[in-house]
């Protein structure tokens, strides 16, 4: 069986048509180059180069073979490339999965990243809440995820990149709009509210309820809708008001409007990113790297 270093020998020589410029090309001496085109011939069983009064030239059988030989060091070089990228993470295939909201907050910027400085890696892309994507993790069916109110695992490794206010979505001409200053949650519980599925939306569901009873108000909640789309559908009917992460104030609907909250920290809705523990995949670990935690949405809010 002949070797790389031996079909580079050849090539060189039947490119250069010389077997002292080919050495001199390789870096090497006339005589091992010699060796090397003769066990090359032993193993392909043919004459490969025949010498001429000015150096070499390929015989009708080594014409044949060059074509192949230097398709054959080209495939070598992309396979050891191909290696390189891999282990670089520039390479593969990535499965993100992502809440709705955090596609408007986050996912947008890991894809501008990504195709930045990683174009060779494929992102498989899956939108799916939160409890979903951490059963999704541990059955290694995507790889990480963008994810709210992740719980705490030694299996699962967890990065905040994502922080914003709560906002206040009211329908167009609702009282809270003519109050001539930013309403407090006790002037929000004062009207019908639409809010969150307990099950589907839970993290959300979940800081609502604390926001109001840590104001020490009691709201009226007239529906409960399991994604932030449809919540403010209901919202632009006339439904009630809602409050939504500030990067959702850019779903526009025909009767919308968005109000900021007094006495709202800044930083209460977070994303993160999620992923398991013991996942070495290079391309996760170089996307990891070049996504930082992002404060604040790239749109102004209300």
């Amino acid at each position: 069986m002949y070797t790389l270093d031996q079909l580079r020998g050849f090539v060189a020589v039947a490119e250069e048509g010389h077997f002292g410029r080919a050495a001199e090309r390789l870096r090497m001496t006339q005589p091992p180059l010699s060796r090397q085109i003769q066990k090359l011939e032993r193993a392909v069983g043919v004459t490969l180069l025949e010498r001429t009064p000015h150096g070499a030239a390929p015989t009708p059988a080594g014409r044949a073979f060059l074509t192949e030989a230097r398709r054959l060091l080209s495939q070598a070089e992309a396979a050891v490339l191909a290696a390189r990228r891999s282990a670089q993470g520039t390479s593969g295939t990535l499965r993100i999965g992502f809440t709705a909201v955090s596609a408007l907050a986050v996912l947008g910027q890991w894809i501008a990243a990504a195709r930045a400085h990683l174009p060779g890696v494929d992102l498989v892309l899956s939108e799916m809440v939160t409890r979903v994507q951490v059963d999704a993790l541990l059955a290694g069916e995507i790889d990480v995820g963008l994810a709210r109110g992740v719980p705490r695992s030694d299996v699962l490794s967890a990065r905040l990149v994502f922080a914003e206010p709560l906002v206040l979505a009211v329908p167009r001409g609702h009282p809270l709009t003519g109050l001539g200053r930013t309403p407090r949650l006790a002037d929000i519980a004062a009207h019908d509210l639409v809010t969150y599925a307990a099950v589907e939306a839970r993290y959300l569901y979940e800081l609502v309820i604390t926001v109001f009873r840590d104001a020490g108000v009691a709201p009226r909640y007239v529906q409960q809708m399991g994604q932030v789309h449809s919540l403010l559908a209901l919202v632009d009917a006339g439904v009630g008001a809602a409050l939504v992460p500030r990067s959702a104030s850019v779903l526009r609907l025909p009767n919308l409007e968005f109000l900021a909250i007094d006495g709202l920290a800044p930083d209460l809705v977070e994303v993160h990113s999620v992923w398991r523990t013991g996942n070495e995949d290079p391309a996760l670990r170089a996307l990891l790297r070049l996504v930082g935690r992002r404060d604040g949405p790239s749109h102004p809010g209300p």
